[in-house]
């Protein structure tokens, strides 16, 4: 018995699949030609799959009245009511207040600092005495935290080291950290000393960028080294000032909870206590994880907002952004 075969009608491609064919394939095409890179890539996509993304489910405690033995699951809904028990705690207008005190004295004071000292090296010509005044300025950022507190501790308390400055001067003699109006110089200098080399780094990268021909013909003009400096390096340096004081901006309430955990006392708290130690202290030391959740997530929101606003100015100001 004859079997007469038929050919299939080849099937209809839809609009969207008719799209998304060429993509598809050349999703393929790239997979097999970079099937190494791929494969290097995998450990950090997991890493940030387990570490970074799947936790994510855990902000859900934010809106839970949580309790441990429950889980996330069993836990009781309550909405919103975290946000607003701390939108109206006594200490909420203190610790904001603290934390955008030290962010703008950070942006004030701290971060123009290694754009300073990178614009000085630059004009170094000698060597060796650039290399190591480099290395002895980004040396403090390669001590640990905890080392670099108990340092700062120990040279501004009572018997320390700049105690015995201030008294040669004719001052008297007390314990920087547990005065309210020293706290805040003591950690934005601390801060300086252990940050500013390892933060010059970057801006002495951008200046090796810069055409060296614009600097030769500027002396061929008669331009001195500081009209140099005002006329090339630091519009040479503006990009990156622009892309690194957005970074910043969107970090505004993000004061770091370790150097002030470990500098604060209740003494300073009225100055001292800022979001991030305020939800260390509810979260973890008082066991409340969804209070301690919320305070987290206004953080983070108000930085997002803050590094929309900053990233939209730069670039209307015709700086470069991040996106």
């Amino acid at each position: 018995m004859n079997v007469k075969t038929q050919k299939l009608a080849p099937r209809k491609q839809t609009p969207l699949g008719w799209m998304l064919s060429p993509i598809k394939k050349g999703v393929v095409v790239d997979m097999q030609r970079n099937a190494f890179k791929y494969i290097i890539v995998l450990p950090v996509l997991a890493w940030m799959i387990l570490f970074c993304y799947k936790p994510m489910y855990g902000v859900i405690i934010a809106f839970e009245n949580y309790r441990p033995r429950l889980g996330f699951d069993g836990s009781e809904w309550i909405g919103l009511k975290n946000f607003v028990d701390f939108l109206n705690n006594p200490l909420f207008l203190r610790t904001l207040r603290n934390t955008l005190t030290i962010s703008a004295l950070n942006l004030v004071f701290s971060f123009p600092v290694p754009i300073i000292l990178a614009l000085l090296l630059n004009e170094v010509h000698v060597s060796w005495f650039k290399r190591t005044v480099q290395t002895i300025t980004y040396l403090p950022h390669f001590i640990a935290m905890v080392i670099a507190c108990a340092l700062v501790t120990q040279f501004v308390q009572t018997n320390g080291v700049v105690n015995d400055i201030i008294e040669f001067f004719g001052g008297e003699r007390s314990n920087l950290l547990a005065r309210t109006d020293t706290f805040y110089p003591v950690y934005i200098l601390s801060g300086i000393w252990k940050e500013t080399g390892w933060s010059a780094i970057i801006y002495l990268a951008a200046l090796a960028s810069i055409d060296q021909e614009q600097y030769e013909a500027a002396r061929i003009d008669g331009a001195g080294r500081l009209q140099q400096m005002w006329h090339i390096t630091l519009p040479g340096l503006l990009p990156t000032i622009s892309m690194l004081l957005v970074l910043k901006l969107g970090q505004v309430l993000s004061v770091g909870s370790e150097k002030i955990l470990l500098l604060y006392q209740p003494l300073t708290y009225e100055v001292a206590d800022v979001i991030s130690t305020f939800t260390y202290r509810r979260g973890l030391i008082e066991g409340n994880f969804s209070y301690g959740t919320a305070v987290d997530i206004f953080n983070s929101l108000v930085n997002i907002t803050m590094l929309l606003i900053a990233n939209k100015t730069s670039k209307k100001l015709g700086q470069s952004g991040l996106f």
